[in-house]
């Protein structure tokens, strides 16, 4: 038995910054409003017609981490993409990415989970690696959610918070267990999949045909829906509770933790994380207030530029954790 370990972080963002000021030219919004309950201040939107699509950023972030790896491309022993933005509703980006980078024919494979998207496939990359089927793997997350947003006063509950990015990981075998991933916890709870949404086009209720066949202008099926405040209130919990369950698992103390990096759903959720576990702010890292969430894209770019930033080294204890639409949830456990 193995554990796995990142040896090269990416990430990438789309040049084109949009501000609350920007937005409040779209609808009836404005900085403070949008300040005070997300935190965010600017986000990253693709422009149309670019080569910032989904698979196209993906892209962009993986070359990085597979350079800072130190490993070649032709290394890469298997692909995973977390994504709930793909570019064509089927093939999943993926396989674009093995095409994009010309890796030889190894496995692709889609996750989709939304928020906890990466943590969910940095678990099934560690589970592969630690039981010798695979050696080095490719993890991304990548999210292009602007051109799928309600741009008017309707929709600024939700489009205000969501951003374009993509962020990449590189894992590798690694045979001292006391180092690299120490464990991950996945959770789901399906009752509550439609406070948090996007239902067309799905076959289960409204597909391509039936959009067309209405041609209503006022339908919001293929606009995402949010429940916010009961989404607050579940993730502050969720996030409470799979923390603590990875860092017993491994008889750690919450005094262990050298960097958190929560999802970026809500400046006020990582907030109120950091005040019950009374953790300083250099153990918690934060980047929302830039990129705005970007759902499975914001733990690999925070990851990203933590590190790049000299905010994790080596030995540190390092926890991810992610709550999001399905419900589902995830922590992962890092020795670096």
């Amino acid at each position: 038995m193995y554990n796995s370990k990142i040896i090269g972080l990416g990430h990438y963002v789309p040049d084109n910054v949009v501000t609350n000021d920007d937005l409040s030219k779209m609808m009836d919004t404005n900085d403070e409003w949008i300040q005070e309950r997300t935190g965010i201040k600017e986000r990253r939107w693709a422009i149309a017609g670019s080569e910032d699509t989904t698979a196209g950023m993906g892209v962009k972030a993986a070359k990085i981490a597979i350079e800072r790896s130190g490993i070649d491309k032709d290394d890469i022993d298997f692909i995973i993409f977390a994504t709930l933005s793909p570019d064509m509703y089927f093939p999943g980006p993926g396989v674009q990415v093995q095409h994009a980078l010309d890796i030889k024919t190894v496995g692709a494979l889609d996750v989709r989970n939304q928020c906890s998207g990466f943590v969910y496939a940095i678990a099934v990359a560690d589970n592969f690696i630690k039981t010798g089927m695979y050696k080095n793997i490719l993890v991304i997350g990548s999210e292009l959610h602007s051109h799928g947003l309600d741009k008017t006063t309707r929709g600024r509950g939700v489009t205000v918070i969501f951003g374009d990015g993509a962020g990449a990981a590189v894992l590798t075998r690694e045979e001292d267990t006391s180092k690299g991933i120490l464990s991950t916890h996945l959770h789901s709870q399906g009752e509550h999949a439609e406070e948090l949404v996007l239902v067309a086009p799905g076959m289960g209720k409204r597909w391509v045909s039936d959009i067309l066949a209405d041609n209503d202008p006022n339908d919001e099926s293929y606009f995402p829906h949010m429940n916010g405040q009961f989404v607050f209130k579940n993730a502050v919990v969720r996030f409470s509770e799979v923390i603590m369950e990875g860092l017993m698992k491994n008889n750690l103390e919450v005094d262990d933790i050298d960097m958190l990096i929560p999802h970026q759903a809500n400046l006020r959720i990582a907030q109120f994380i950091q005040r019950k576990f009374k953790l300083e702010d250099d153990q918690v890292f934060n980047n929302i207030q830039k990129y705005g969430n970007t759902t499975a894209a914001s733990i690999p770019i925070a990851l990203t530029e933590a590190w790049l930033e000299g905010k994790i080294k080596e030995g540190d204890t390092v926890v991810l954790a992610a709550f999001g639409s399905g419900f589902t949830w995830g922590s992962v456990i890092i020795k670096w």
